[in-house]
């Protein structure tokens, strides 16, 4: 008799401890979710409400060509890959809240402009350097 307790003791006390090693692994995960999570959050919001540039000043100058009807994924997906936005995704966001209206053109871009300057001169077609339905033909 006194064995079989024993053993039940000390099986009821390997699912104990089994349970709380299970639930500290788990709530450790939950907290590492939030945390990343919050941590991702922050910097997209950042990158669209706040001034971020992809390189500090003085930069390298890039030219872009947009076309006309190029979509706005296209156009941050080609400026994501000349080196000139953090992220296309934030800048597709703020061009959107923005209601900002991308004009065809050739453009002179820096890589140590912040989103705002970017569409400041890519919104004006006068800042163009050539025009792109010229280049398209």
């Amino acid at each position: 008799m006194q064995k079989s307790t024993s053993g039940k003791i000390a099986l009821r006390l390997t699912g104990a401890f089994s349970r709380f090693i299970i639930n500290t692994i788990f709530y450790l995960v939950v907290v590492f979710a939030v945390v990343k999570s919050a941590e991702f959050v922050y910097h997209f919001s950042y990158q669209v409400f706040g001034s971020v540039a992809k390189t500090e000043a003085p930069g390298t100058d890039v030219t872009v060509r947009i076309y006309s009807g190029e979509s706005t994924l296209n156009i941050a997906t080609k400026l994501e890959t000349s080196l000139l936005i953090v992220d296309k995704y934030s800048f597709l966001v703020k061009t959107k809240l923005k209601k900002y209206n991308i004009m065809p053109g050739v453009y002179v871009l820096n890589t140590s402009m912040d989103y705002n300057d970017i569409l400041d001169i890519i919104t004006d077609e006068s800042k163009s350097i050539a025009d792109a339905q010229e280049d398209a033909s």
